[in-house]
């Protein structure tokens, strides 16, 4: 893989302004040289949510380009060509998906809206942290997949297992 330029990486999320976009950056970060992340959304919400980014400087995370942003965008000519798309809500898992050049693998990562969480502020803020960490175990698992031993159904298998993972309680991490 190191031959190649980077693959490119697509979020799929119904607003794009939380979980694709800390996918997005979190890729960007972990995936640095072997892949590019980008998202989108099917009805994208024009802004990115403001305690994503909050989130995301807090971890010295790149922000400046972040933006919420059309799917259209990346089934236009001369967008990038996708290797890869993940659904990570369950709203753009259902809808009908523009055909992407390329024939990009696709699985789903749903994980719950923390946009939509309720409570205090400490309370959405941790709603949107494990957020963060659940993408960020999930992306961290696929970037150091054996991409060059795996076959086309192999990798499809990873990424689907890589979908149902759910996030362990603090508690129920190892020591």
């Amino acid at each position: 893989m190191s031959e190649r330029s980077p693959l490119n990486v697509l979020f799929l999320c119904t607003g794009n302004s939380a979980r694709s976009i800390l996918a997005e950056a979190i890729l960007n970060r972990l995936g640095a040289g072997k892949f590019r992340g980008y998202s989108a959304g099917s009805h994208p919400a024009g802004e990115v949510n403001p305690l994503a980014l909050h989130l995301l400087r807090k971890a010295s995370y790149e922000v400046s380009k972040l933006r919420s942003k059309s799917w259209d965008e990346f089934a236009a000519p001369g967008a990038p060509k996708l290797d890869f798309v993940f659904t990570v809500c369950d709203d753009a898992a259902n809808e009908i998906c523009p055909i992407w050049p390329g024939q990009p693998m696709s699985a789903h990562w749903g994980l719950p809206d923390p946009v939509n969480a309720q409570g205090t502020e400490a309370e959405r803020n941790l709603a949107f942290a494990d957020t963060m960490r659940m993408l960020t175990q999930r992306i961290d698992i696929f970037v150091n997949l054996p991409f060059d031993r795996l076959s086309k159904l192999s990798l499809q298998e990873q990424l689907d297992e890589i979908g149902r993972m759910r996030r362990k309680a603090p508690s129920e991490q190892p020591a």
